[in-house]
């Protein structure tokens, strides 16, 4: 059997780059963005968040949700 991955901690660029990714979504939709950009932006955010949350579910030993 494999070893799991390494736990990420917050400090890690997966971690800081999804915050930066939900940041960049909220931003555009309070300047009033254009529907398209901030649906775009809500999915890079979203998937930047299921990344990381799904790599440490199995670095925990736990298991991932489906992938669609």
């Amino acid at each position: 059997m494999s070893n799991p991955p390494e736990i990420l901690f917050p400090d890690h660029p997966a971690y800081t780059d999804a915050v930066e990714a939900m940041r960049r979504w909220h931003e555009a939709r309070d300047a009033g963005a254009p529907t398209l950009e901030v649906e775009r932006l809500r999915q890079i955010a979203v998937s930047m968040f299921q990344a990381v949350t799904d790599y440490q579910l199995r670095a925990f030993g736990g298991r991932p949700g489906s992938i669609h």
